[in-house]
């Protein structure tokens, strides 16, 4: 009921949003797009991020407001909400665990029941956009899904996750899954955007979402997205009333051999070490 009375009461040349975490390549595109688009922007960085991505807003002084968050500190997250329409979240890991392992899922899942619990105790938060993945769902059983079934009724199974290790599918499905139990509960408005392979300009070949890339390349499963069309459709989720529910994200399929050559060399075009990890069969 909150949210729909915050809903209504918005006013659409006034709206002042929170990117959460901004310090990365998608929320610090999301927080320029949104500046663009005249929005008020909360730019919540975790205690790792820095000011860079944000240099040369002067312009937008009035309207970007910088915040130190972190998402294990539930005080944190309510300041950088207070007076916010709605909220744009993505999770990075922390500086001291870089890396994908056993342990991120916890880390991810307690992220995640922060900030949406945050959201249900922020009266003004009308509408959540939750940046989430598709590797939450195109690992199951068997490994009998393609592309064409595949939608967003879809989710990677737990026990296939930790069985091959695929621990970034692990953490991304158990998040996703926390933030709806919760969303559902306390009657957030949520949408999620399960995004493929961000192709942003540090995507490297040690990205954890690369986790069986040969499988789902086989699959006919392996989906990159641009930055730019990943930014887009979160605006465009948060601003349609009509949106609901998850939304696959992706306009690219890695199918044939030249599109693994040609995404390898975008992942590492000066690594002296050969791409084994995509070495490919052409099943065309």
């Amino acid at each position: 009921m909150a949210a729909a009375a915050a809903a209504a009461s918005v006013d659409e040349t006034s709206k002042t949003v929170c990117v959460m975490d901004a310090s990365g390549s998608l929320g610090s595109t999301l927080v320029h797009s949104l500046l663009l688009r005249g929005y008020t922007v909360h730019a919540a960085l975790q205690n790792h991020g820095t000011l860079q991505a944000f240099e040369g807003l002067s312009c937008y002084s009035n309207k970007l407001r910088i915040f130190h968050s972190d998402p294990f500190d539930y005080h944190s997250i309510m300041d950088a909400l207070k007076g916010c329409c709605g909220l744009f979240y993505s999770f990075e890991p922390p500086p001291d665990q870089p890396n994908y392992d056993e342990f991120m899922a916890d880390v991810e899942v307690r992220a995640a029941h922060n900030v949406l619990e945050a959201c249900a105790q922020t009266d003004t938060i009308a509408k959540v956009v939750f940046t989430a993945s598709v590797t939450a769902v195109i690992w199951s059983d068997g490994r009998n899904k393609t592309a064409s079934n595949l939608d967003e009724r879809n989710w990677s199974d737990i026990n296939v996750c930790k069985k091959f290790k695929l621990w970034h599918a692990l953490s991304k499905t158990l998040s996703e899954k926390t933030a709806w139990a919760l969303a559902m509960d306390r009657g957030i408005n949520m949408v999620t955007i399960n995004g493929g392979l961000l192709l942003s300009p540090d995507v490297t070949l040690a990205n954890p979402y690369l986790e069986g890339a040969a499988e789902m390349y086989e699959d006919g499963v392996f989906v990159t997205v641009d930055l730019k069309f990943i930014t887009n459709a979160h605006i465009c989720a948060f601003e349609d009333i009509a949106s609901y529910g998850r939304y696959l994200c992706f306009n690219h399929v890695i199918n044939c051999n030249e599109d693994s050559i040609n995404l390898c060399n975008m992942l590492s075009p000066l690594s002296k070490y050969s791409p084994q990890r995509f070495v490919f069969k052409d099943f065309d």
